[in-house]
């Protein structure tokens, strides 16, 4: 069974530079990773609606094909790094929903609520990106300042709604944490 670590956050936070950091120092150690990426440019190739316009449909394909990679993942890899797990699909949702005044019904959001709940508790750990609005929007992503922050809140609201504990990236716990997940692949590994 491998390990899963989650990084959520609005884009441009600096999550995909985090997992490439830990992706590194796994694979300098001898531990198998696969990186999981990019959902959402997956989903609209796929010909659904992403960012602002985000649905129900939209936001669960993109639950269901993270959730699809991680378990295609596990069956070769020691360690699963997931550059925005289920979460962050929600807060983008949410902050989609509130960009065009639109909403879900209660049966659509208890389904994705419930199925993102469930799911978190798979994650040996996740992480949250906060914010900075002095860091610029990277090249090629969505420009629109309130609608990244939005998404940033709506995050916020989706770990906090959920219960799902979270780490900081920058935090000092967290890279102890992450020692600690590598410490138990590599026990795995030697029985």
């Amino acid at each position: 069974m491998a390990y899963f670590l989650g990084i959520a956050g609005t884009h441009s936070t600096g999550k995909s530079t985090f997992i490439e950091t830990v992706e590194n120092q796994a694979k300098a150690i001898g531990i198998s990773v696969i990186r999981i990426s990019d959902t959402a440019t997956k989903c609209q190739a796929a010909g659904f609606p992403i960012l602002e316009n985000h649905t129900f449909e939209s936001t669960l394909w993109i639950i269901v094909s993270v959730i699809k990679a991680e378990l295609e993942a596990e069956l070769s890899a020691d360690l699963v790094l997931v550059d925005r797990p289920v979460l962050d699909a929600l807060g983008y949702l949410e902050a989609a929903l509130k960009a065009t005044e639109r909403s879900l019904t209660s049966e659509e959001r208890s389904y994705l609520y419930d199925l993102v709940k469930n799911h978190s508790k798979r994650y040996a750990l996740l992480l949250k990106t906060t914010l900075d609005e002095s860091i610029p929007v990277g090249g090629g992503r969505d420009a629109n300042m309130v609608f990244r922050r939005d998404a940033s809140l709506e995050i916020d609201h989706v770990f906090n709604h959920l219960d799902v504990p979270y780490l900081d990236p920058n935090a000092n716990i967290t890279q102890n944490r992450i020692q600690r997940i590598f410490e138990k692949i590599c026990a795995k590994k030697e029985i």
